[in-house]
């Protein structure tokens, strides 16, 4: 199984960029990771949130791989625990096909574009700069891969 993370930002500090790639090193011998970068739309006077949003959602269409299950991450969606998590990439793995997770702009993703999706996960009600929800899901599949493989890497 393949898991894509398809971000709408750019241009992320090198902290970013490291701890990302150390816990995609990490998941190597599970998963293939891919992070597609999704250039965000501009913001003028002369757009209103929701085109933003929408001209946002086309550029992430476009990026998604064929046949990917859509999980968006959204702050009013399912909070999982680790372990909820687990079962839902064992649960994937089961099924077969590749799981794209969707991170948004600031302003979040189009309304339509999530209902889309065949989830809506949070992974917390806090608000986090869009560079560290990378590192943070990143983490978080690694803690339920290694869970799932029964490695130390996750205590209860």
């Amino acid at each position: 199984m393949k898991l894509y993370i398809l971000a709408v930002g750019n241009k992320m500090p090198s902290w970013i960029n490291t701890a990302f790639l150390e816990y995609a090193k990490r998941l190597r011998q599970e998963f293939t990771i891919h992070l597609f970068e999704i250039k965000p739309e501009k913001r003028t006077s002369s757009k209103n949130t929701g085109q933003v949003l929408f001209a946002e959602s086309q550029r992430i269409q476009a990026a998604i791989p064929a046949g990917c299950r859509l999980i968006a991450l959204d702050e009013q969606g399912k909070q999982w625990t680790t372990e909820q998590l687990a079962n839902n990439i064992r649960k994937w793995m089961q099924e077969g096909g590749d799981t794209a997770f969707i991170i948004g702009s600031a302003d979040g993703l189009h309304h339509e574009f999530k209902a889309s999706t065949q989830d809506v996960f949070s992974l917390s009600r806090l608000t986090f700069p869009h560079g560290l929800v990378r590192v943070l899901l990143i983490e978080q599949l690694y803690r339920a891969v290694s869970l799932i493989k029964n490695h130390p890497y996750h205590r209860i």
